[in-house]
Order: structure tokens, then C-alpha cells, then sequence
């Protein structure tokens, strides 16, 4: 029977490498071809069957197309392993571990990356058409943490494990050096983590952070953009927000609304009380309860100042109160009740003289 010779690499006693040939039949390339064949065939009848089951059954995010495709990759790349161990590429070693060891390692982790990115697409998919920030880091957790044990068990499979501890010890040394070249960085993932967990915010809140005003347009893992009221997107660090104070404006589903209008000395307050009042209770975003209040704050220099409070629906709340401003206007104008300017009177000690030049 023919022979199919090739190289390989093996350490002499001295650590010297010389290379050894590898003998292949001809029996044992057509059983390896053979082999591959197989399993391709194998692994296109699964994944047929597969997506046929989908359009049958309910549990569709674990029996569909996606699946019946990572089935496929797994059959091939399984024969192609096989059919390397009956040449006898995967029983030479390399190092403390062979060359099968390795290629099941990297077929071990390659699939777990594919059922990790499968899992969190799901997550994300099923929460709807807009998933909330929470759904979103919970599928990102879950994706990261899954490709780290699977590193990590990757690693035991392809016979490194007695290396872990100085590997660890490596990670742990790499990871200081970033930490302290990249402090800004981890500050803001970390802050980030936090705000997950804290909730202060979520997209379509309207906040005010200092002097920023406007409405949460997203929330990722380093930074939170949100977009001012002028139609500006401004992003903040993490880090910077979670030491911020954060005013929801949004958060619960009521909103006060607080006016404060003056009216003339000479106008009587209860009467236009009364006027105000009235014109709460005919606007329909107004709630009832807790009903509008209206009394006399203040006595100011040149009007007596009524404060005005109502409660609307947080996401119509400045609606509610532009509307509330111009109708209590008309209804005071309407009711003779005067709305003063700001007026200042002089009173002089001494009686002033005014001279006339008889001439001009």
C-alpha cells in the first residue's frame, strides 16, 4: 500500500528539535477524507431536521435556524478532528500537551463564544423592539461572564492547567498596570456597574444633573448620553454622574406645577383665588387629587403675591403649566383683577420746589 510521507517536530533529550516524518497510508488519508465527508453529511441532515422542528414547535429561541447552524459547525469541525487523530497529527506533543488537546480546547471555547453571543441575542431580542438598560448590561453580564469560564475551562482541557497560577499571577500584575495607567476608565465601568444596580435613571427620563437638563438618550457602560432640551446630545462620564446629583424628573407619575403670579394691592385676594382656582379645575390634565392649592405667599413691593400649585402627569407637566399661565392671565384680565408692573413710590423729607426761568 502507498505511503504519504511529511514532517514533523519533536524535542531531542537536550531540548533540541529535529524532525521526524510522519508516515500516512493511503487506507488512512481516504478513511480521514471519508470521515469529513461523513460528518458534513451528517451535519447537514441535523441541521435540516433541526429547522424543520423549528417551524414546529413553541421553543423556537433554543430549535432554530441559528442552532441548526451551530450544530452544522460542530459535526464538521469534529470530523476534521477526527480525521486528524487517524492520521496521528494530534498525538504529538507539544510542550506539557499534545496537538488534540489544543484543537479541542479551541473547538471547546469556539462554540461556547457562538452559545454565548446566541444567549445574549436572545435576551435582548425578547424584551422587545426597544429593550430597557437593564435587560441590555443583564445579557452583557451574562455573555462575559459565560466566555470567562469558558476560557478558563478551555485552558484545563488543553492540558495548561498546572500553568493557571502563573498565568493568574500575570493577569493579576497586567491587570494593576492598566488599572493604574487607565484609572479614568475603570472608574467610569465601575460607576457604571453601580448606577445599574442603584437605578437612578433610565432612557426617556427627563433629568437635571447640575446644570444639564434634558432627556436620557442612552446609558452604556462607561458613559450616559442625554439629550438637551436645545436638541444638543451631551455625553457624561459615569464616574462624573454617579457622584452627581441626579434630579428624575420623570420618575414617579406625577408632577407638581408651581406658578407664582401678583396682583394689585387695590384687587381682592380671595376673589381672585377664587378665579384661579376655577380655571385649574376646567384644564383636564389637572388632577384632582391632590386637588390645586392657591393662597397668599407673600406681600411684595409692588404686588401681593399669590403662589399657584397643581399637580399633572410628569410627562405633561410643561405642557400643563404653559397652558396654566396663559389662561389664569386671561381669566384675571376677564375678572378685572390687575396684574401691577413693578412700581416704586418716593416720599421726600422736605417739600420740593421747582423754579421756572420766566425767560424759557
Amino acid at each position: 500500500m502507498a505511503n504519504v510521507t511529511g514532517n514533523t517536530t519533536t524535542t531531542s533529550p537536550r531540548g533540541v528539535e529535529s524532525l521526524v516524518p510522519i508516515e500516512i497510508s493511503l487506507w488512512t488519508g481516504i478513511e480521514a477524507i471519508l470521515i469529513v465527508i461523513g460528518m458534513i453529511i451528517l451535519g447537514r441532515i441535523l441541521r435540516k431536521l433541526i429547522i424543520r422542528k423549528s417551524k414546529e414547535t413553541t421553543l423556537t429561541w433554543i430549535i432554530n435556524e441559528d442552532t441548526a447552524d451551530i450544530a452544522f459547525r460542530m459535526f464538521v469541525l469534529g470530523g476534521m478532528i477526527w480525521a486528524l487523530y487517524v492520521i496521528g497529527v494530534m498525538n504529538y506533543q507539544i510542550g506539557p500537551t499534545s496537538v488534540g488537546n489544543i484543537a479541542f480546547a479551541v473547538g471547546f471555547f469556539y462554540f461556547a463564544y457562538l452559545i454565548a453571543k446566541k444567549s445574549k441575542d436572545y435576551l435582548i431580542m425578547s424584551a422587545g423592539k426597544k429593550p430597557s438598560p437593564d435587560v441590555q448590561v443583564k445579557a452583557k453580564i451574562f455573555y462575559y461572564t459565560f466566555i470567562t469560564i469558558a476560557f478558563f475551562l478551555a485552558l484545563s482541557f488543553a492540558g495548561i492547567s498546572a500553568q493557571l497560577s502563573a498565568l493568574l499571577a500575570a493577569a493579576g500584575i497586567t491587570g494593576i498596570i492598566l488599572g493604574f495607567s487607565a484609572q479614568t476608565v475603570v472608574a467610569n465601568f465601575i460607576s457604571g456597574v453601580f448606577m445599574y444596580f442603584d437605578k437612578p435613571l433610565n432612557i426617556g427620563d427627563q433629568v437635571k444633573i447640575g446644570e444639564l437638563e434634558g432627556i436620557v438618550e442612552d446609558i452604556r457602560i462607561l458613559s450616559t448620553r442625554i439629550r438637551a432640551w436645545d436638541g444638543t446630545l451631551i455625553r457624561i462620564p459615569n464616574e462624573k454622574l454617579f457622584n452627581s446629583n441626579i434630579i428624575n424628573l420623570q420618575r414617579y407619575p406625577a408632577r407638581r406645577v408651581e406658578i407664582e403670579i401678583g396682583i394689585a394691592y387695590s384687587a381682592d385676594a380671595e376673589k381672585a383665588i377664587e378665579v384661579i382656582k376655577k380655571t385649574l379645575n376646567e384644564m383636564p390634565l389637572v388632577l384632582a387629587e391632590p386637588g390645586p392649592v392657591v393662597f397668599v405667599k407673600e406681600l411684595g413691593d409692588s404686588a401681593v403675591v399669590l403662589s399657584i400649585r397643581a399637580w399633572a402627569p410628569s410627562e405633561r407637566w410643561f405642557d400643563v403649566r404653559t397652558e396654566a399661565v396663559s389662561r389664569i392671565k386671561k381669566a384675571l384680565d376677564e375678572a378685572g383683577i390687575e396684574i401691577p408692573f413693578p412700581q416704586r413710590v418716593n416720599w421726600f423729607a422736605n417739600e420740593l420746589r421747582v423754579k421756572v426761568d420766566k425767560e424759557s
